[in-house]
């Protein structure tokens, strides 16, 4: 080939869906075969028009995803009169529509509501590590989840999930002889869910825990002391008045599906 290929991606939104259908083509071919240029935000035929003039040379190669109708039509009738394009959007969308009957929006940039979902989710993650294990409480406010427990209730894991899933999670261990936060005591006991589980499961956890690390902790994995420490922090969480979800025998996910209806049972009821 004596020279690199323009692929002119158009777009009544971003380009963003249209420049990645193109290198993913042009990953196909020799390196540099292809270049790629965005045109995004075409509002009108008029303006598609002369886009298309102003950029099509003897091999233009037009990608546009349109979902205004004026516009894949208009960009359907230059490429009956002979500009090099294709439709990336409009096939699936029409697809979609004869087969299940629904009408679509077509509103450009829809995708990008979706997109912003996906970034919710990250600073969700984010914040659950950046509280976990107790750290940060001053920000406990800020949480929509606060978990709190002794030692290996399953806290992390389970903020973790539910950050996942969307929901800003602290965690906050209680841990016997040691002053809770007072943060714990100012938020709306709604958010905050205390995790119970049984001694044995706990000595079973515990004991497991301290053959991978090599060491025997005191009272850590003792029956007496798992069961002391159990009715200190039953204790805390009567004071608090959370819901107490007992996390033995059961999923991850069964349990942030109690929790997360729960809330949103409140959220209902406000």
């Amino acid at each position: 080939m004596a020279s690199t290929l323009t692929i002119h991606v158009l777009s009544d939104s971003l380009g963003e869906t249209g420049e990645s259908v193109a290198r993913a083509a042009s990953a196909q071919f020799a390196h540099e075969a292809f270049r790629i240029e965005r045109l995004p935000k075409v509002s009108t035929p008029e303006e598609l028009r002369a886009v298309v003039n102003v950029h099509c040379g003897r091999d233009c190669i037009f990608f546009y995803t349109f979902v205004n109708d004026a516009l894949r039509a208009e960009m359907c009738a230059l490429a009956f009169s002979g500009v090099n394009a294709v439709d990336l959007l409009g096939p699936a969308v029409d697809l979609l529509k004869r087969v299940s009957g629904f009408e679509p929006t077509g509103e450009a940039g829809a995708i990008r509501r979706t997109d912003q979902d996906y970034f919710e989710r990250i600073d969700a993650m984010e914040f659950a590590v950046r509280h976990d294990d107790g750290r940060n409480t001053e920000d406990l406010q800020e949480a929509d989840i606060v978990l709190i427990g002794v030692s290996r209730t399953s806290k992390t894991p389970l903020s973790m999930y539910l950050a996942f899933k969307g929901y800003k999670v602290a965690n906050v261990p209680l841990a016997s002889g040691v002053v809770p936060p007072h943060e714990l005591f100012e938020l709306d006991p709604r958010r905050v869910f205390g995790l119970i589980t049984s001694v044995d499961v706990l000595m079973e956890i515990r004991t497991a825990r301290m053959a991978e690390l090599g060491g025997w902790v005191p009272g850590y994995a003792e029956p007496e002391a798992i069961e002391r420490e159990l009715e200190e922090a039953r204790v805390v969480m009567r004071r608090i008045g959370c819901l107490v979800v007992r996390t033995e025998d059961r999923a991850i996910e069964e349990t942030a599906r109690e929790i997360t209806a729960q809330l949103q049972g409140y959220e209902t009821q406000d």
